[in-house]
């Protein structure tokens, strides 16, 4: 513990270091210059001022710059789906094109067939070549049924389909009435005969069928 003694001896000391700390001890060339310090803060102050508005300035710019390719943006968005919905539908029509024409050729083709089905030989004329030309019109109808099957195949794999018309209501959406009968057998407004095959290409109409439909008057 300190004695008393060592306590009256620091406080000895410490008077000693207020007595010499005496404000007038200082030399005045050492004491603040109040006006250079306010010089120097208002100098500072400017400073930080001028610095401050070219930082907003420079906010300013960065954020018209940002607006501007925010509206780029969504300018370039809205004409790149334009166009990609554009090329699509050129794409859709495109394809629907290409599956008419094979539509037309699947036409020609059933037809040459049914006429193939239908064709008997003349019994009296060319009696020598008559088993000859009934194999002959066998092997090629068989050859002309392979073809077709591979039309469908082709259709169906372009989601295609035929449609089915006889026996139903006519649907001026799907067909079209090219012919009309009359058969009291039948409803009014019943298709009766298919004349030309109708075809719908993804749900959609490709192409109209061509039907004749039983009118009662």
């Amino acid at each position: 513990m300190t004695t008393e003694a060592e306590k009256s001896e620091l406080l000895e000391q410490f008077q000693t270091y207020l007595e010499q700390s005496n404000v007038e001890s200082f030399d005045p060339k050492e004491q603040p210059d109040l006006n250079s310090l306010l010089s120097e803060l208002t100098g500072l102050k400017t400073e930080v001022k001028a610095e401050s508005r070219q930082f907003k300035n420079t906010l300013d710019t960065l954020s018209s710059a940002l607006t501007t390719v925010q509206e780029d943006n969504q300018s370039l968005s809205a004409e790149l789906i334009e166009s990609t919905q554009r090329l699509e539908k050129q794409h859709t029509e495109n394809i629907r094109n290409m599956l008419l024409d094979f539509v037309d050729i699947y036409d020609k083709l059933s037809m040459g067939r049914d006429t193939l089905e239908n064709y008997q030989p003349v019994n009296s004329l060319f009696k020598n070549s008559r088993q000859k030309d009934i194999h002959f019109i066998k092997r090629f109808k068989q050859g002309q049924d392979m073809t077709l099957n591979r039309f469908d195949q082709l259709l169906r794999r372009y989601k295609v389909s035929s449609i089915d018309c006889v026996g139903k209501l006519f649907d001026p959406v799907t067909m079209h009435a090219v012919e009309t009968a009359c058969s009291p057998k039948l409803e009014n407004g019943i298709v009766m005969e298919e004349l030309r095959k109708g075809f719908l290409f993804q749900d959609q109409v490709l192409r109209l069928a061509e039907v004749r439909v039983n009118k009662i008057s």
